[in-house]
């Protein structure tokens, strides 16, 4: 590209070299300092225009990010007028970007209030360069006023002097739809839970139906059976008072006191009564517990002794299943947390019923191992099994919601999910583990309750 204009300015400057003083060798070194300085030209007319491209390059990006926000976006100098704006804001107050280019930000403004507390942020002396969060209602393309939230930024030249405010923002009815989606997932989502809740509940409860079933018998058995010789009773009380307003001798009351045998009857009573009432509070307390047991509602939180819970829990277990089950199990020392005692016993019985699943799976009897300590200001209980153990691919998933090993419907893959999220709402832990002897241990921590025995929930 340089070869013809360097090639005639060489020969003109030759063709002049016949000027007197000035030698050949003169020329040579003009020419040569030309040549240079020609070469560095264009190598900086080069750079410039790399460095147009990559100014336009930038520039584009520039655009295509402002174009891409969501947010509305405006620039102003110090005194209020646009100098950029980007799509959303274009696209809401429905002015393209060069009919607002120069026009004054106060234009854009729906009420006086809005202007007001503008003008306040474009006055301050001292602003901060973290900005002002302003609520400004904006005019939109029809003329009426939409509230947007803002960030107004001052912008700084180089020497510290400012040059105008940075306003990004965002429609709050925008915000407001998707804080009211937000609540209604929120809230769908809690429902789910206590449906899910009441659901492994009641899976849990339908295990135990049969067991159930035989412990409330032996009471209403034992009251019924006593209600049948009250019953009797009655009638040959009635029998001997109808003689005695007769007006019978004592010779035949006595006769009849024998042939009734009243004696026996009189001294029979009071046993009769008082295994009728302890048979019909052995089933009130069945009912109850079986309400709470099952109950959607979350229980008050007080005094709950953890050994109580256990002991219920073995009860429960013990009922619901024919199958011969080796506990080893002793309490202690009484080991007081506070919490829902409806809602510990769930967890309980729910790591009792999987220890006794897992270690029942294969032809053996099954063998549980439960502890229950105090260990500073925590319980820490572990219920162990003699199954084969957990693999070790599924220890991080086991507290996975419907993460189940047991076969199709034989398990919801929920128990283990819902007892974590009980446990965790008491400040506890739950974690699993396989044995160094073999089997998998669970192993419940919770915070201790320091309580009286006077204060622990039954």
């Amino acid at each position: 590209m340089t070869d013809h204009p360097k090639s005639a300015n060489t020969s003109a400057l030759l063709a002049g070299a016949h000027i007197e003083g000035v030698d050949e060798a003169t020329w040579l070194d003009v020419i040569q300092r030309m040549d240079e300085v020609y070469s560095q030209l264009v190598s900086d007319e080069i750079a410039l225009e790399q460095k147009n491209v990559e100014l336009e390059q930038s520039q584009q990006f520039i655009f295509s990010v402002m174009s891409a926000m969501s947010d509305v976006l405006l620039v102003c100098n110090e005194r209020g007028e646009i100098e950029e704006t980007n799509a959303a804001l274009c696209e809401l107050v429905g002015c393209s970007d060069d009919a607002l280019r120069g026009t004054p930000v106060f234009a854009l403004l729906a009420d006086d209030e809005s202007r007001t507390r503008m003008r306040g942020v474009l006055d301050d002396a001292n602003p901060s360069r973290r900005g002002e969060a302003v609520e400004l209602n904006l005019r939109d393309a029809a003329g009426a006023g939409v509230p947007v939230d803002t960030n107004l930024t001052p912008r700084f030249t180089r020497n510290g002097r400012r040059a105008g405010t940075v306003l990004v923002g965002r429609p709050t009815a925008e915000l407001k739809r998707a804080y009211h989606e937000l609540r209604e997932a929120h809230e769908a989502l809690k429902l789910a839970q206590q449906q899910l809740l009441h659901s492994e509940k009641m899976a849990s409860l339908g295990r135990l139906v049969a067991g159930v079933a035989h412990e409330l018998n032996n009471p209403i058995s034992f009251v019924l059976g006593n209600v049948h010789a009250l019953k009797k009773y009655s009638e040959r009380m009635g029998s001997y008072i109808d003689a005695v307003h007769a007006g019978a001798s004592d010779e035949e009351l006595g006769a009849l006191r024998v042939r009734l045998r009243i004696e026996h009857l009189l001294k029979d009573l009071p046993s009769l009564i008082e295994g009728t009432m302890e048979g019909a509070q052995r089933t009130a307390d069945i009912v109850n517990g079986l309400k709470r047991f099952s109950a959607v509602d979350p229980e008050g939180r007080s005094a709950v002794d953890l050994n109580a819970v256990i002991e219920r829990a073995i009860h429960w277990i013990q009922k619901g299943t024919s199958e011969v089950v080796a506990l080893h199990w002793a309490a202690r020392e009484p080991c007081v947390v506070t919490g829902s005692a409806g809602q510990l016993q769930q967890v309980v019985m729910n790591l009792l019923q999987n220890a006794y699943d897992a270690a029942g799976a294969e032809d053996r009897v099954a063998e549980l191992t439960l502890s229950c300590t105090n260990e500073g200001d925590r319980v820490r209980m572990s219920v162990r099994d003699n199954g084969p153990g957990i693999p070790d691919e599924y220890l991080s998933r086991i507290f996975e919601p419907f993460f189940t090993t047991k076969p199709v419907g034989k398990g919801t893959g929920l128990g283990l999910s819902i007892s974590y999220g009980i446990v965790e709402q008491h400040g506890g832990v739950l974690s699993a583990r396989n044995h160094p002897e073999g089997g998998a241990e669970f192993v419940l921590d919770l915070p201790r309750a320091l309580a009286g025995p006077s204060e622990v929930a039954a």
